[in-house]
């Protein structure tokens, strides 16, 4: 007897196996799943070859670093080191003590950083400048506000050993051949032989101080150096008294040395050890040698020079001789300052 399906059942049949076909029933190829990124129904597209993070629009974590334009902590790139600025170089006195091979306690003050000088006229050496002259006999105002140091000048004018000018007055005329320590109009100063290379060729001058020939010269004491009679009468006719002395480094720095008993050559020798490539002796006998300075500018000031007589605030309160006060502030041109000479030595 023949089986009789229905047409119903075989078209069910059909649509069943089909499905079966479409699922990937009994076939490997058909069931691989379809590539990222393919659209459904589109199992013969061209596989791709891009890795997972590059082809997806949402990285998962594990390729958030390659895709984020943000790099995580594990991946950042260390920018370049770039060394901090110098900080600019602070105007102080660097002071020490130094005991010489004869015994002599020498004190070495070295001006450093930006710093100016100014020169000052005593109340009674030279004197003469007194009215016609800035800086007098006492550091006040904006000076004292900017004030490091201050230190002995030289010799009395009326012992003929060199000449004096302030400010571009002559007071007592300039000597060939002697030691100046010369400061130019913005109050930088440096030290050589008046007539040998100082001053330059038609440089404008503005305050000079002169005191007998070079102590140290091209780095190395003098031959006058060795012998204590040619640099002053000394208190009580010895050798060891209290001398100073002022010398200038190849960097332009000033070095100031003094020491209540020593010899010339103690002087000299110090400030040559110190790098002075000129240097010149300042005043002597103990009434006369001082340097006081101060911690930072416009502060207290120490007596320095160890057993000095005159007291830290002589220069404040006002001095008989001429000195040096050394500033912090950069240096501006004095409004009634006269115009200077051009000197032709």
């Amino acid at each position: 007897m023949d089986l009789c399906i229905p047409r119903p059942g075989l078209l069910a049949a059909g649509v069943l196996a089909a499905a079966c076909v479409m699922a990937g029933c009994g076939s490997g190829a058909a069931a691989a799943p379809h590539p990222v990124g393919a659209a459904p129904g589109t199992a013969q597209a061209r596989p791709t070859t891009a890795t997972p993070a590059a082809a997806s629009s949402s990285p998962g974590p594990a390729t958030a670093v390659a895709a984020s334009s943000s790099p995580g902590p594990a991946t950042a790139v260390a920018a370049p080191s770039i060394p901090a600025p110098a900080p600019p170089p602070q105007p102080r006195v660097s002071i020490t003590r130094v005991r010489t091979g004869g015994g002599a306690l020498v004190t070495v003050a070295t001006f450093l950083g930006p710093v100016r000088y100014v020169l000052h006229d005593g109340s009674g050496d030279p004197g003469a400048a007194a009215g016609a002259v800035r800086a007098g006999p006492a550091v006040t105002g904006a000076e004292r506000r900017q004030l490091l140091a201050a230190f002995n000048g030289g010799f009395k004018l009326s012992a003929g050993v060199g000449g004096y000018m302030q400010e571009g007055h002559v007071i007592s005329p300039l000597q060939r051949g002697l030691a100046s320590l010369v400061i130019d109009r913005s109050g930088q100063a440096r030290i050589g032989v008046w007539g040998s290379g100082l001053p330059a060729p038609g440089e404008a001058v503005y305050s000079v101080r002169q005191n007998l020939p070079p102590l140290v010269r091209n780095g190395r004491p003098t031959a006058a150096a060795a012998d204590w009679t040619l640099w002053g009468a000394t208190l009580g006719g010895g050798a060891y008294v209290a001398r100073s002395a002022v010398g200038q480094d190849a960097a332009g720095h000033l070095i100031y040395a003094a020491s209540m008993s020593a010899v010339p050559a103690d002087l000299a020798s110090v400030l040559a050890a110190r790098g002075a490539r000129t240097a010149m002796e300042l005043d002597i006998n103990p009434e006369w040698v001082q340097m006081d300075a101060a911690g930072k500018p416009g502060g207290g000031l120490t007596a320095e020079v160890a057993g000095q007589y005159r007291p830290a605030d002589q220069y404040l309160a006002g001095w008989t001789r001429d000195f040096f006060t050394v500033l912090a502030a950069p240096a501006s041109s004095p409004a009634s300052a006269p115009d200077l000479a051009r000197f032709r030595p």
